[in-house]
């Protein structure tokens, strides 16, 4: 080598390079070149230096990114070029200490295919051993504790490795170099099987046959899993699913089913190849599949998911999972170890006490488990994944701003609930953490609120929530001594759906949910907002015409409620006309005098725009469910009840006027209830309510002509509306644009209510300079 062209390589790699193999790939790499040098982890991402030749550094440079390991992603690489040191050989140096943390931790991996074999191999060491784990897959954001990612920062740190496992640990050149979480059944976690007292059974790979042996007699077992409990039961027993159906208080909303083998699952669901690759992926989430139909032996049971088409499946995805899999050989119910509306357990004792006369028996382990992480939840919708729930497997990964942005919290909506961090260019958003509706959930909230803070070690310059005075996140937000922003619920969906696909002004939101605070103090859902040039502020150019909730949030649960607010609207006191619709039949004629006195008199019967409860208001119209368990659960079964044959639109007024204008649906619903009256079945009438929905988006965004439409909130979880707008907008010449990474739902809130601070920032004094801010970003007209 000539040493006139010796020449030094200083790297810095931002991204997720922590806890997927990335030293040892850069190790090989040096190595395999001949080069000097070192390569070191630090809180801010990885580092090395690298000496040789300027054209093998150039190589070297070059296969950093195209040879990546699978896991990990390279946001940033810096490189410069400086004189040699005279390294001799090529080290992996202990992780630095220090400095601002911005390393982005890694979400929770599925067992690879390496350790899978060995689990099953009657040969090796780990055979049976339920917490294998290499550098290529197992825990990671359920155990870290603290930055920069190293087992004395993991909740592994009490399991002290055994000789071989060092030797693993440690060497370069193996598959377990630098896994944190790496363990084997000398020296690793152990499980155990207790009884509902907490008293032990069994232990060990014994404990994992008991579990079994209970569950093929149709109990209940909860399972400490890989972020939390898990509730399982045979699914094929029907006895046995409804007894957890009573036992965890949750009356029809779908379960998921974990199957041993994909080849299982493909005989009861239809399975595309997109659908196969998300169930096989790293990721391993819920994913919503086609049931079979006409088939003569269903082997799931009814009541996991009644009345729905779909079925929510995931295959294994930790050792633990396999391995019980592999014993039982058929399809368990696999939900969260939690009563509804609370957060999962993730601590044995605390699940004895929460899950007493819920679970038969306690399958258990004692590694602990750091922050509890759900199961996450996607579908394929427009040919793509659309994740409905984002946790084990995705979160905290972030989205990747343009922009270094000041340090900022945001705490989310009040149902699906999330939150976020913000620090440097990266907006990292916590697991899935559910509705705040009960203690137990707003305990939860709080731990999560401060949860992101503290790994990063970062100081919130300022905090975001919502504009709704009465959401407990927002009520957070005020409590703590630092700047409040608000912004609005529906804006920040808007800024969510932008953010993740990359865009900027101009755009038209169309954002549809259930509910959300408007800047009017009415309840906004059926929005079409739209920047004005930058993301500041926004116009709320159009939205559906508004109607009362008689009872406020009774209506939620009732769709009833929706259905006589919608008919008061267009009949008046005339609505009791109309008593042979499903709807009115649920009141007693005693009932209806205070009923109208309160849509009247606007007495507990807020105004809403609401298209979520338009979807209830509809879906009780025509006879589906007038009282629902869960959100959602009317407009769902409207769409399952659409026949994809059936053809036509219903007509609405365009409302053009000063701004806002309005799509006024009485058109529509009139002619529903002439179809009704003719005996039209409830599947056309389905499938014209979703095309007429999607005609409107398509007229407001020709009044608008607005290139970039944004589909957000959560009647966009409906993949027959979503796939019917996205294609209606094409066909128009309209560029639709939709979430993939973040839910469309209130899990993106917090997202969007980031960006809605980060644009804001420029137009405002800094925290330093002004004292108790309070702003509220609203529209501008």
């Amino acid at each position: 080598m000539n040493p006139g062209s010796l020449q030094r390589l200083r790297g810095v790699v931002h991204g997720m390079v922590q806890g997927v193999g990335f030293r040892p790939f850069v190790y090989r790499q040096a190595t395999e070149l001949g080069l000097h040098g070192w390569v070191q982890n630090s809180a801010q991402g990885l580092f090395f230096e690298a000496e040789g030749d300027r054209e093998i550094l150039q190589t070297f440079a070059r296969n950093l990114e195209s040879a990546k390991p699978p896991r990990a992603v390279i946001h940033d690489l810096e490189l410069s070029y400086l004189e040699p040191l005279g390294y001799d050989g090529f080290e992996i140096r202990r992780s630095a200490e220090g400095g601002a943390k911005t390393a982005l931790i890694i979400p929770d991996i599925a067992t690879c295919a390496d350790c899978l074999r060995e689990i099953f191999d009657p040969a090796n060491r780990r055979y049976r051993y339920p917490f294998n784990n290499c550098t290529n897959c197992g825990p990671r954001f359920s155990i870290i504790e603290a930055l920069p990612y190293d087992r004395p920062n993991t909740s592994m740190k009490n399991f002290t490795m055994c000789p071989e496992c060092s030797r693993e640990y440690h060497d370069p050149l193996d598959r377990r170099f630098d896994a944190q979480p790496v363990a084997c059944p000398v020296c690793g976690p152990q499980l155990a099987f207790w009884d509902s007292n907490g008293e032990v059974r069994t232990e060990r790979d014994d404990a994992l046959k008991e579990a079994a042996a209970w569950i093929r007699d149709g109990k209940i077992v909860a399972l400490k899993g890989l972020g939390g409990f898990q509730l399982l039961v045979d699914a094929r027993q029907e006895s046995a699913v409804h007894q957890l159906r009573v036992r965890k208080r949750r009356e029809a909303k779908p379960f998921a089913v974990m199957y041993p083998l994909l080849a299982m699952a493909r005989h009861d669901c239809e399975i595309t190849d997109l659908e196969e690759k998300l169930l096989r992926s790293p990721e391993a989430p819920i994913v919503l599949l086609r049931k079979k139909i006409g088939r003569a032996h269903v082997r799931i049971a009814t009541s996991v998911a009644p009345g729905n088409p779909n079925l929510g499946v995931m295959l294994p995805y930790t050792p633990l999972h396999h391995l019980l899999m592999a014993e039982l050989g058929f399809p368990v119910v696999a939900t969260s170890g939690n009563l509804t509306d609370e957060p999962i357990c993730t601590d044995a004792t605390e699940a004895l006490t929460r899950l007493h006369g819920v679970a038969d028996g306690f399958l258990v382990h004692d590694r602990p488990i750091v922050r509890h992480v759900d199961d996450s939840v996607v579908c394929v919708a427009c040919d793509r994944e659309l994740i409905l729930r984002r946790a084990r497997g995705y979160a905290p990964a972030p989205i990747h701003l343009r922009t270094p942005q000041p340090t900022t919290l945001a705490v989310g909506a009040h149902l699906k609930n999330t939150v976020a961090l913000s620090v440097g260019a990266e907006v990292f958003l916590s697991q899935h953490l559910g509705d705040l509706s009960t203690a137990e959930a707003h305990a939860a909230f709080h731990k999560s609120a401060a949860d992101l803070p503290h790994l990063y070690g970062a100081t919130p310059e300022s905090v975001v929530c919502d504009l709704h005075p009465e959401y407990l996140s927002t009520k957070y937000a005020e409590s703590l001594s630092t700047q409040v922003l608000r912004v609005q619920h529906h804006w920040a969906h808007v800024l969510a759906c932008l953010a993740e696909n990359g865009l900027e002004p101009p755009v038209l939101g169309v954002a549809w949910d259930g509910t959300g605070y408007g800047t009017d103090g009415t309840i906004w859902g059926g929005e079409f907002l739209a920047s004005n040039g930058s993301l500041h502020s926004f116009d709320r150019v159009a939205h559906l015409r508004r109607f009362r909730l008689p009872g406020g949030d009774a209506a939620i649960k009732q769709p009833c409620r929706s259905a006589v607010g919608l008919l008061f609207e267009i009949r008046g006191r005339h609505l009791v006309d109309e008593v042979d619709l499903p709807p009115l039949r649920e009141f007693p004629a005693a009932h209806f005098p205070p009923l109208l006195a309160m849509l009247e008199k606007g007495v507990n019967a807020p105004l809403t725009s609401s298209a979520g409860r338009l979807f209830d208001a509809v879906a009780s119209l025509v006879g589906l469910p007038q009282r629902v368990s869960f959100e959602g659960q009317a407009a769902m079964e409207l769409e399952f009840a659409i026949d994809p044959h059936a053809d036509g639109v219903y007509p609405f007024t365009f409302r053009r006027g000063t701004l806002p204008h309005v799509l006024d649906w009485q058109p529509m619903i009139e002619q529903i209830l002439s179809e009704l009256r003719q005996g039209v079945p409830r599947e056309v009438i389905a499938a014209k309510f979703h095309r007429t929905l999607a005609t409107m988006v398509v007229a407001v965004a020709k009044e608008r002509s607005a290139k970039k439409v944004l589909l957000t909130g959560g009647c966009f979880q409906n993949r027959a509306l979503l796939e019917c707008c996205v294609q209606r907008l094409r066909a128009e010449g309209f560029q639709p644009f939709w979430h993939r990474h973040v839910p469309p739902n209130d899990g993106s809130i917090a997202l969007g209510q980031i960006i809605a601070a980060a644009s804001h920032r420029s137009a405002i004094p800094t925290a330093s300079s002004m004292h108790d801010l309070n702003l509220t970003l609203s529209p501008t007209s």
